[in-house]
């Protein structure tokens, strides 16, 4: 399969990036110079780290970025896309493009969230009784940063019903329907949720005892 994605920034050129296959070959102009280059799609850790105002995806041996790619350039939409078929196509798992070769820019406007193809986590069985034993208050300076960071980076009309949860478990830590009330409301998020667990990496560590992630 192929997807291309096309990143410009003024005055300072463009940077194309290309999923062939099993690589993604990686163009970068400048108003000087001009460089090519081609990344193993199996030397890359699947899950990007945010550095600034880029996604970055890092070697899965050397510790260090390898592809980075300009936050929601050239739009919100296409940019979640290309990255949720990279994330699968790192993975080796079938991407939702491989029917669509290649991929036009009116599928890749379709998609409405990161990981919007891919399946919600599914909620280990609760027994009426289920967070009591492993439940501890929570890190609110941690929190915090993720609720900044969703807001940054995501449409708070896709999220609400999330975002008013967290900021009650910000304000109360240690409460145990607190918490209960913001995995309820993580469990109703749908096909927002990939794009949640991006952006949010403690509210992902919070949500892994739960959560088959």
């Amino acid at each position: 399969m192929t997807m291309k994605l096309v990143q410009k920034r003024f005055l300072k050129g463009t940077r194309e990036f290309e999923i062939v296959d099993d690589a993604v070959f990686v163009r970068i102009k400048s108003l000087f110079k001009e460089e090519k280059l081609t990344v193993d799609l199996s030397m890359l850790d699947p899950e990007p780290v945010i550095n600034g105002l880029e996604l970055a995806f890092f070697s899965q041996y050397k510790g260090r970025p390898v592809l980075s790619l300009l936050l929601n350039n050239p739009n919100t939409e296409e940019f979640n896309t290309f990255i949720d078929t990279l994330k699968q196509q790192i993975m080796g798992e079938d991407s939702p493009f491989t029917s669509v070769e290649p991929v036009s820019p009116e599928t890749a406007r379709s998609a409405l969230a990161r990981n919007v193809y891919e399946e919600p986590p599914g909620f280990q069985e609760s027994n009426d009784t289920p967070y009591k034993e492993s439940f501890e208050p929570v890190n609110t300076g941690r929190l915090d940063d993720d609720i900044t960071m969703l807001k940054t980076y995501m449409n708070e009309d896709d999220f609400k019903p999330l975002l008013d949860a967290l900021e009650t478990l910000k304000a109360e830590p240690q409460n145990e329907a607190a918490f209960q009330k913001m995995l309820d409301a993580f469990n109703k998020m749908g096909i927002y949720q990939g794009a949640v667990l991006t952006y949010a990496p403690y509210l992902k560590i919070l949500l892994s005892k739960f959560i088959n992630l």
